[in-house]
């Protein structure tokens, strides 16, 4: 049986490894069948179809028929989701309370330890990064925001606006009630909603058309994007940052 690898592909969503994913086909196209009949219409090889339908049938894809010889039979697919997801919960849901702990745990305060010596030896010129894709940039501007002390300085165009509405608006909310200052420029035109919501929590005012884009914290660190987020796709979206008081805090004047 021949199977388009796009369509693969797409079962990586559910879990699956290649083999997974071509036994698991195969017998949704027959209903039922025994190891060798899908390893033969697979191309999965026999010394591995075993152990794979195995793994399936441990994650709630097929069931085991009872007799000789066995033979297996397909989950329905909307029931395979609903397991896959149950799965999915339970997982992240042990996972979350694991990292809890750890919050709370010695361990943390010994990394934690390493980590603040460590920094007190790093070089004024180390503290930089780059980044490239969106997520990763907005990953780190929460980080920024977290654990801003005093101040947070935004510049951003109308889509930046709104996309920091929908991933940064709980951070930036968070930083307010600490008593951080927030200041946002962004141009006029931006969505009444997401006007209301930000001015409830920083002080907004116009800009340019085409603003640059940074963000200042504690006239300590900028983030500042390379690019134009109306003419580039988010993955390739790039910025760099850098801690430098001196220079941040200059920046900061010719801003206001």
């Amino acid at each position: 049986m021949i199977v388009q690898k796009d369509f693969l592909n797409k079962l990586k969503d559910f879990g699956l490894n290649s083999y997974e994913s071509k036994l698991w086909i195969a017998l949704l196209s027959r209903g039922v069948s025994t190891a060798g009949e899908l390893s033969d219409i697979s191309n999965v090889p026999r010394s591995r179809a075993y152990d794979v339908l195995e793994s399936l049938e441990k994650k709630g894809f097929i069931v085991v028929k009872i007799g000789k010889p066995i033979k297996y039979l397909a989950v329905p697919p909307p029931e395979v989701v609903e397991r896959v997801k149950k799965k999915v919960t339970e997982e992240a849901d042990q996972q979350t309370g694991i990292l809890n702990k750890l919050k709370k745990s010695e361990l943390l305060e010994e990394l934690n330890t390493l980590h603040t010596q460590g920094v007190q030896m790093i070089d004024p010129t180390d503290k930089s990064g780059a980044f490239r894709g969106r997520n990763k940039i907005y990953e780190h501007l929460g980080t920024m925001i977290k654990n801003a002390q005093k101040t947070i300085v935004i510049s951003t165009t109308k889509a930046g606006l709104e996309r920091k509405h929908d991933s940064l608006h709980a951070a930036l909310k968070k930083a307010s009630q600490r008593g951080v200052q927030i200041k946002i420029s962004a141009p006029g035109n931006i969505n009444k909603e997401v006007l209301d919501k930000f001015s409830k929590i920083a002080t907004l005012t116009g800009n340019a058309k085409n603003p640059a884009r940074f963000c200042l914290v504690d006239n300590n660190q900028m983030l500042v994007f390379l690019t134009d987020d109306k003419n580039i796709h988010k993955s390739y979206d790039s910025a760099i940052w850098v801690e430098a008081p001196h220079f941040v805090a200059h920046i900061n004047e010719l801003f206001r």
